[in-house]
């Protein structure tokens, strides 16, 4: 189970990105349209003071259940744990063990 501040954390910054996307889609399309240098420095500048938590590079995916970052299946959106566990349990359906 992840720590619960890690869960709120990425909760937080998944309403930042949310709060923050049409500001940095229009930013950004301002850029690209920008003829000279200064221009484009000049969003650039106005891009950078958006806090840095809502760019959606920073979001990471996490499993539903326990919350752990790695060894995410987005299929599922599950953990490679559980869904390892569930699979072999029928739970998840099309699903089924191989074996060779």
């Amino acid at each position: 189970m992840a720590k619960k501040s890690m869960i709120e954390r990425e909760k937080k910054r998944s309403l930042l990105v949310l709060k923050y996307a049409e500001k940095r889609k229009e930013i950004k399309k301002r850029i690209h349209q920008a003829v000279t240098f200064d221009e484009k420095f000049t969003y650039h500048c106005e891009l950078q003071k958006l806090p840095p938590n809502s760019a959606p590079s920073r979001l990471h995916n996490r499993c539903m259940v326990t919350g752990r970052p790695k060894g995410y299946y987005r299929h599922f959106g599950l953990s490679r744990h559980l869904v390892r566990e569930m699979a072999h349990q029928g739970i998840l359906p099309g699903v089924t063990k191989s074996s060779w």
